[in-house]
């Protein structure tokens, strides 16, 4: 007789553990989306005030080159000065201290003389390939033990790329539909037959510039100065650094000759530069940013020749929670077609 009223009962008591679990179910999966939209948002938030941040410190390095007025460009001058990674409340006044539980902002970069490398655009003159530039680049090819045949591909396909560039003042050659497009960072020379190795041991050497330029003797390295002078030893060449450090900079070809010798050419060396490497990176939270910047300088005006940024969010410190990998760099401005 109590058999039914005890299936009822199991029923329901089935039907209520059910309904419990469905309910937690949807609790969690609700909790889980709006934890989600929580840190979507803070994700963007971060990144938004990452870029006004660097932006803004971006801006003030143009400052430092735009105040720059002498007679030649060299290390001992404030643009050289690096800035370590640093803590950005360390540089607000005493009347402006980040409040209580804000978030610590790190901020790091440094300016580089653009034309302290070899410019791979002087490996061609006029429309024509440069004997003197294939020179100045077979020496360096040497020195780091880079095979020359990649040399040839790549002044080869420099050229082809510049033929087909509307910019030019050369006329459009035919056959150039499938020419390589002209790189502008040198993580872009493998569109020009270079491999992924020698393009990354050239990176600290070489520069890809919007028009031939000259190399500045004040702030070149020892290989760079050994490539650019045929007749220069690479002992001579790290001498010459050496000396640099302690002596006063370099202002005319005839003090440059007197130290490094008569292969000192004005059309292959100067000693003041105009275009630049700006890099920045800051730190706030998980979110890291790392801008880069070419510019070009022309009296008190500078300008952004290209931007490229790279945006990484560190692992969350959640549990079981996967490491993100960094976003690939993407273009974000450029004066170049």
């Amino acid at each position: 007789m109590n058999a039914r009223p005890q299936r009822v009962r199991g029923a329901a008591l089935i039907s209520a553990m059910i309904t419990v679990t469905l309910v937690a179910t949807l609790a969690s999966a609700a909790l889980w989306q709006q934890w989600r939209h929580v840190e979507v948002e803070s994700a963007e938030r971060s990144r938004a005030q990452t870029a006004w941040l660097l932006t803004g410190a971006l801006d003030f390095s143009r400052l430092v080159l735009r105040e720059d007025k002498g007679p030649a460009d060299h290390l001992a001058e404030p643009w050289a000065l690096g800035l370590q990674e640093s803590k950005l409340s360390a540089f607000l006044s005493q009347d402006k201290q980040a409040s209580e539980g804000d978030p610590e902002v790190f901020l790091s970069g440094a300016i580089t003389d653009a034309q302290s490398r070899l410019n791979v655009r002087n490996l061609i003159d006029n429309g024509q390939a440069s004997v003197t530039g294939q020179a100045s680049f077979a020496k360096l090819f040497t020195l780091l033990g880079l095979p020359l045949n990649e040399l040839n591909t790549l002044q080869q396909q420099l050229l082809r790329a510049q033929q087909a560039t509307p910019t030019t003042n050369a006329p459009v050659s035919t056959g150039t539909a499938n020419a390589p497009l002209m790189p502008q960072h040198t993580e872009q020379l493998v569109w020009l037959g270079l491999s992924a190795r020698t393009a990354a041991q050239l990176a600290p050497f070489v520069s890809v510039l919007p028009t031939p330029t000259e190399l500045n003797l004040n702030t070149a390295g020892p290989e760079v100065i050994y490539a650019s002078l045929p007749g220069l030893d690479m002992a001579a060449a790290q001498r010459f650094v050496r000396q640099r450090a302690n002596l006063a900079p370099l202002e005319d070809l005839q003090a440059a000759t007197k130290v490094l010798g008569p292969q000192v050419d004005p059309k292959l060396h100067d000693f003041k530069s105009k275009y630049f490497f700006i890099r920045g990176r800051i730190r706030l939270e998980d979110t890291v940013q790392e801008d880069e910047l070419l510019v070009e300088r022309n009296g008190p005006t500078i300008t952004i020749v290209w931007r490229y940024r790279a945006v990484s969010h560190q692992p969350s410190t959640l549990p079981n929670s996967a490491p993100s990998t960094p976003q690939s760099t993407r273009l974000l401005q450029s004066a170049q077609p």
